[in-house]
C-alpha cells in the first residue's frame, strides 16, 4: 500500500489546511476528522478507482512546550 502525506499548514481551530506536495493536492476543513475526509476525497478525484491503494497520513507541525523548572 502506498502512502500520501498531507502536511498541515494552518492549524488554527476551525480553519485547517493541508497540502500533499508531490501531487499538489490542497485541502481544507474545520476539523481533523473533516480534513481526513477531504484528503480521501482529493485522492478519489486525483487517482480515480486506484485511490484505494493509498493510505492517507496527516502530519501536523510539532509544537514545542517550554520546560518549567521543577519546584
Amino acid at each position: 500500500m502506498r502512502e500520501i502525506v498531507f502536511e498541515v499548514l494552518s492549524d488554527e481551530p476551525g480553519r485547517l489546511a493541508a497540502v500533499a506536495q508531490p501531487q499538489q493536492l490542497r485541502i481544507s476543513a474545520s476539523s481533523l476528522e473533516d480534513l481526513q475526509h477531504e484528503a480521501r476525497e482529493a485522492l478519489m478525484d486525483h487517482f480515480g478507482p486506484s485511490h484505494v491503494a493509498y493510505r492517507v497520513r496527516l502530519r501536523r507541525p510539532v509544537r514545542h512546550q517550554v520546560a518549567r523548572p521543577c519546584s
